[in-house]
């Protein structure tokens, strides 16, 4: 089933893939030689700035330590200078005694050499007070300039100047070294506006993506594979705004960041198909069974379409189907105007064991859908199935009955029924008979022999409603719920 359709789909996953791979390839290989650029880039200009601040900083260490020097001269100089007056005054008072006692030895005075007892003490207090005077006044000088000096010319001194010049060295090295880290160290990350591509994506967000290992893919990648898909499509039988709906959602998967509904294929090109076939096909889905089950009884489903799609042997199906489910069912023929149909219901009717409402040929068929919700209420049936008359959405009487049903009976479903094969004809009815009298549902039959499945794609979108069954056979149990997923799935089967 669709295997036209999914042969062509394969062909387009194939080769966006191919090309996405080879592009990525390339533009890996780019980013690589962009990023090495860069970072030699990058390396030089730090080398360059850390020589220049290396220079700096001995520059500036040079200049403290010859203005250390010249501080450290100026204060062994200013000790100098302080220590010599003291040492003449020192000198000047021990020879005074001397020369006292040198004077009065030559003049030959008695009493200076040999004197009395009390001279001599008296001289010697004399001298010893002179000497004393001396020494505190030495002592004095000594002590006035020994702190100077202490502090200037030994331990202190150099602690006073390591401290002042050393913070000054340090301080200043840092800040210097701070400022150049800060205003002329360059950064790793490049100018993102700079260094956009034409695409609008920048060097650094490419280097990221890359670094992650996802594949972008850009929308020019994707113009040519598209043209192509939308081929595809329509030469599947997909109806042109369909087809279109298709592309758009492929394009928008692709070229950005999507949402993932269904599971992963691992292919991101199969991914984005397969969620953008989803999207169309499941439009308007509802539980069927949960509908029926919910109803009131009787449950009363009409069933529409043109001649020869199969809707008589639809209902049998569907009777069947019921009865599988342990629910019963009525069958009413209100195509009373085509030769034979009696004969055919009543056939279904007789294989399956259900009781039929039939009314003479040409009757009203609003009477005859009327007595068949009659009987089932009487003889507590869970659902009626209505048979009406193949017609265009042209004819204007046969859609006037319809009109008259839905007025008199209030159907809980009206189900519209084609033929899958009928591709975009059947698209098309669809819609005209949807805009005459609104339908609930679809159910496409001879889907077994539609190699294409545009119908299957197409007829949800364009309505609004969903398609609820596929007819894939001649027996009754060949109907199958209609579920999106796994169709779309059987499109992607290796």
């Amino acid at each position: 089933m669709f295997d036209g359709l999914k042969d062509k789909l394969s062909g387009f996953t194939s080769d966006v893939e191919e090309d996405v791979d080879e592009d990525v390839e390339a533009e890996a290989e780019a980013v690589d030689e962009d990023v090495e650029a860069e970072a030699e880039a990058v390396d030089e200009d730090v080398e360059a700035e850390a020589e220049a601040v290396d220079e700096d900083v001995d520059a500036e260490v040079e200049a403290v330590d010859e203005d250390v020097e010249a501080e450290v001269e100026a204060v062994d100089e200013d000790v100098e200078a302080e220590a010599e007056p003291d040492t003449a005054t020192k000198d000047a008072g021990d020879e005074s005694p001397a020369e006292t006692d040198s004077d009065a030895v030559a003049e030959g005075d008695t009493d200076a050499v040999a004197g009395t007892p009390e001279a001599d003490t008296e001289t010697v207090e004399d001298t010893a007070e002179a000497v004393a005077e001396t020494d505190e006044g030495d002592g004095g000088a000594a002590a006035d300039e020994a702190p100077d000096t202490a502090t200037e010319d030994g331990e202190p001194a150099q602690a006073d100047t390591a401290s002042d010049d050393g913070e000054d060295v340090e301080t200043d090295t840092a800040s210097d070294d701070g400022d150049a880290e800060t205003d002329d160290v360059p950064t790793l990350a490049p100018d993102d506006e700079a260094d956009e591509d034409s695409g609008g994506r920048s060097f650094t967000e490419k280097a990221k993506i890359m670094a992650t290992g996802k594949t972008v893919i850009e929308e020019e990648d994707l113009q040519s594979h598209l043209d192509d898909l939308e081929l595809a499509l329509l030469s599947s039988d997909v109806e042109m705004s369909v087809a279109n709906e298709i592309l758009s959602g492929v394009e928008a998967n692709l070229t950005g960041e999507t949402r993932r509904r269904l599971s992963s294929t691992g292919s991101l090109v199969r991914d984005a198909l397969r969620e953008a076939l989803f999207d169309v096909i499941s439009v308007g889905q509802f539980d069927f069974d949960e509908r029926v089950k919910d109803a009131d009884k009787p449950v009363v489903i009409i069933f529409t379409g043109v001649n020869g799609v199969g809707k008589t042997t639809t209902i049998a199906k569907l009777s069947q189907y019921f009865e599988d489910r342990g629910l019963s069912t009525v069958l009413a023929n209100g195509d009373t105007y085509r030769a034979g149909a009696n004969e055919q219901l009543e056939k279904h009717a007789q294989n399956l064991g259900k009781k039929i409402i039939t009314h003479e040929q040409g009757s009203d068929p609003t009477a005859v859908v009327y007595d068949a919700v009659e009987y089932a209420k009487a003889n507590d049936v869970d659902v009626v199935l209505g048979d009406t008359a193949g017609r265009l959405h042209t004819s204007d009487d046969l859609m006037a009955q319809l009109a008259k049903i839905d007025r008199n009976i209030d159907p809980d479903m009206t189900l519209f029924v084609d033929e899958a094969v009928a591709g975009q004809d059947a698209v098309n009815r669809a819609r005209e008979f949807d805009d005459a009298a609104e339908i609930d549902g679809a159910i496409l039959t001879k889907a077994d022999a539609d190699p294409q499945g545009g119908a299957a794609i197409s007829v949800a979108h364009v309505t609004g409603k969903p398609i609820l069954f596929l007819g894939t056979g001649q027996d009754y149990d060949d109907l199958e719920p209609f579920d999106p997923e796994e169709i779309v799935d059987s499109l992607f089967d290796e």
